[in-house]
């Protein structure tokens, strides 16, 4: 139970914390259905708004796992990201996973140029060059760490290129480059660590797969992009 806890927790440079937000500015909404052992559990979605040089990013997840029709866990919450002219302002989150309640509040301090955070997992300042470990944006591929979106807690990361492969989901045909994602810390414990293989779609620079084990075998998988 601790290690789907610590994995889901998964799942942006600037002078401030940039996302590359015009690469999205075409998009309203990108679906991704969640799957443990190729049953489809659950779904994580998000939601584009544009108002000026404002842009919110809305994230809804949920999914629960079940052994004999009894659900042994369940996870369910939502996020919002507020960009102003590319660079992140706040983050806020809640999530209930069983019954436990987790969140994250975010915000950009405009006097230390930092970010101040008080989450359930860690509380205080932190580098603006963290980005919110969502799957949304390619920019996590290019972080050299990240904030959890459920907890708040923060993980140095080192990003591989595999190499480009053509992969198909969902009936349809993807040119994609494929990355993996690790801990730099090596001595985490393996519940603890990041391990995940990402494919990012090259015509649009959206995440499009994202698999890892962890108590069966896990994947992200897009099922609609608006």
């Amino acid at each position: 139970m601790k290690k789907i806890t610590i994995i889901i927790s998964l799942v942006f440079f600037s002078t401030m914390s940039l996302a590359h937000i015009g690469h999205y500015k075409k998009f309203n909404k990108i679906e991704m259905e969640i799957l443990r052992n190729d049953e489809v559990i659950g779904y994580n979605n998000y939601f584009f708004k544009r108002e000026g040089e404002t842009t919110t990013v809305k994230n809804q997840y949920k999914f629960a796992v079940k052994v004999l029709s009894a659900t042994i866990f369940k996870v369910e919450g939502y996020g919002e990201e507020i960009y102003f002219e590319n660079n992140l302002i706040s983050f806020q989150s809640k999530t209930l996973q069983n019954k436990k309640e987790k969140f994250v509040n975010l915000k950009f301090n405009k006097n230390n140029k930092k970010f101040d955070i008080e989450g359930s997992s860690y509380s205080g300042e932190a580098s603006i060059k963290n980005i919110i470990g969502n799957w949304w944006s390619h920019k996590i591929l290019q972080a050299e760490s990240q904030i959890s979106p459920i907890s708040g807690s923060i993980k140095e990361q080192i990003v591989s290129f595999i190499g480009n492969e053509k992969i198909k989901i969902n009936g349809r045909q993807y040119e994609t480059k494929h990355f993996k994602l690790t801990s730099k810390d090596m001595t985490l414990p393996d519940d603890k660590k990041l391990n995940f293989d990402i494919w990012l779609d090259k015509k649009t620079s959206v995440i499009v797969k994202v698999t890892y084990k962890r108590m069966g075998n896990w994947e992200y998988r897009l099922i609609n992009i608006e």
